[in-house]
């Protein structure tokens, strides 16, 4: 069992949330305008980095909301979390 530190919650079960995929995709200004190439490596195309990465989490089974967390995806340690819209870790 990990506990995850909610920005609106605090310390949770990890059964109460769920991944929502690699954090600050930059989406598409034209998406209409995109071949189909472009929009296949919008939509499927991550960087799966080993180590430290930025990923959007969902506490589906609390408050709902979305914030963005760093887990180091080797150990599985979840590190800084921080709100939608703020600024990743450094």
């Amino acid at each position: 069992m990990f506990l995850i530190n909610c920005p609106w919650c605090g310390e949770r079960d990890e059964e109460e949330f769920a991944y929502g995929g690699e954090a600050h995709i930059v989406r598409p200004k034209d998406p209409d305008a995109l071949n189909d190439e472009e929009w296949a490596d919008y939509l499927f195309m991550r960087k799966n980095t080993k180590g430290n990465y930025l990923e959007r989490w969902n506490h589906a089974h609390g408050c709902r909301r979305w914030f963005n967390m760093q887990r180091n995806t080797a150990t599985h340690e979840f590190g800084a979390v921080y709100k939608i819209g703020e600024k990743p870790p450094k």
